[in-house]
């Protein structure tokens, strides 16, 4: 660019700095003509100052002048690209400062045309989602350029399967502003049963008009900054997988299974077992004494007479000392087997909650009392602890909610000789539930002894 003639006065040089016109990113350079009018040697400092010095140098930054000597120095401009760089015109200003004269000091102006570049950043985040029928993605979108723009969003896919919706549809960017648009991905019908559908889209960002109106309006194609698109796609996945029809129908067997089978079997045994527990031991067909009546209705075991008759000798009835009918015994007897008698006792104990209670069957005088079998009875399902002994042998302790039933046998009889008790002790922490679906008052233990009665005489 060449400047116009300079003009010159006394002690101070002839400035004129023509128009320049750069783009960002660009070189340009332009010159002053700097001329020594005065009569002595004078030297000149150049100085760029305004909006334009950071990017503007001048070469040479200082020159020196003999009387009536002229020079011409060049101006370089180099502005980034940048959008701090704003297009349009910008003010350019050199002083000149005179080392002999500084009260001389002139600044010549000129106007620096900025050309406008347009640069859009995006990204999309993230690039792959998942779900049923819609997916969700955060577009960044920055203005890299120098000038305001609006900007657009242009979805593509291959099918028509898919439906976009962009919040906000067109937002408007001043030069280095960003703004984080949100896309809403959604399908037309849903994948109820197998593999995952993947549905591939591409996204293209282009700028769609100006903001401030000082341009006209971009209708050529070749005109409108278009971006790369942005690859991305959304998985549909099935609402029901595959695993998940295994697993229910698994499930629906082993619940049918339990309606019809296993269900209607668990009640009809504890049904069995709380009938069997309630109602007494019947006594075995023919174990009658030879009167016809049946032994043991409040005899613990009637005992042979020479003449082959039974004699009711022995008590069959036991209490627990100040518990009323909280702990009886009812005797059974039978007949003579192997030179003894077969007997069945039952001791029926009720115990209140928090306290110990006792129940025995005590053995007639002059009879052994030889024991095969006991069976007890915890119907109620009570909880406590319950302790058997023979006499001053305790056979076992047990914890009443470890069992419903229990039984034990010897093939030796355990024997308990005249006067000596088969007892039973309850110790009651909680009443149970029995099948009136009522939780029960008091705790209620049965306890059968069953065995032979043999006479000592």
């Amino acid at each position: 660019m060449t400047p116009s003639a300079a003009s010159s006065g006394p002690g101070a040089p002839g400035l004129d700095i023509p128009v320049v016109t750069v783009a960002p990113g660009g070189t340009a350079t332009t010159s002053l003509t700097v001329r020594n009018d005065s009569d002595i040697v004078e030297a000149y400092s150049l100085e760029v100052v305004g909006d334009c010095a950071s990017w503007t140098t001048v070469e040479p930054a200082r020159v020196s002048l003999y009387p009536g000597t002229s020079e011409t120095v060049t101006i370089r401009l180099e502005p980034p690209r940048s959008p701090t760089i704003r297009a349009g015109e910008v003010p350019l200003a050199i002083r000149v400062l005179p080392n002999e004269h500084p009260d001389a000091v002139r600044v010549p102006e000129t106007t620096v045309h900025i050309e406008e570049f347009h640069e859009l950043r995006t990204e999309l985040l993230p690039r792959r989602r998942r779900g049923w029928l819609r997916g969700r993605y955060r577009l960044a979108v920055r203005n890299e350029g120098n000038t305001p723009v609006q900007v657009g969003f242009t979805p593509g896919q291959p099918g028509e399967e898919l439906a976009f919706a962009f919040n906000p549809a067109e937002p408007k960017l001043e030069p280095g502003e960003s703004v984080e648009v949100g896309l809403r991905v959604r399908t037309g019908k849903p994948v109820w049963f197998g593999s995952p559908m993947v549905w591939p889209f591409t996204l293209a960002t282009a700028e769609t008009g100006d903001l401030d109106g000082t341009r006209p309006a971009r209708t050529q194609p070749d005109e409108i900054a278009v971006r790369p698109p942005l690859d991305a796609e959304f998985i549909q996945i099935p609402v029901f997988p595959k695993w998940l029809l295994a697993v229910l129908a698994v499930l629906l067997a082993l619940l049918l299974a339990w309606f019809t089978l296993v269900r209607p079997a668990v009640r009809s045994a504890a049904k069995e077992a709380a009938t069997e527990v309630v109602q007494p031991r019947p006594t075995p067909a023919g174990e009658q004494d030879a009167g016809g009546q049946t032994p043991g209705n409040g005899s613990g075991g009637a005992s042979p007479s020479p003449d082959g008759q039974g004699n009711d000798n022995g008590t069959g009835t036991g209490t627990a000392p100040g518990a009323g009918d909280d702990g009886t015994s009812t005797g059974d007897g039978g007949t003579t087997i192997g030179g003894g008698q077969q007997s069945s006792e039952t001791i029926d104990l009720k115990t209140s909650s928090g306290t110990t209670e006792s129940g025995f069957h005590k053995v007639a005088e002059k009879t052994v009392f030889g024991v095969t079998d006991i069976v007890v009875a915890n119907f109620q399902g009570d909880e406590g602890v319950m302790t058997i002994s023979f006499g001053n042998r305790k056979i076992t302790t047990i914890a009443l909610e470890t069992f419903r039933n229990q039984d034990y046998h010897w093939v030796t009889p355990i024997k308990i000789t005249a006067n000596n008790r088969v007892t039973i002790q309850v110790t009651c922490t909680k009443p149970g539930t029995p099948a009136t679906g009522r939780q029960a008052q008091e705790c209620h233990e049965v306890l059968n002894v069953s065995g032979v009665v043999s006479r000592t005489e």
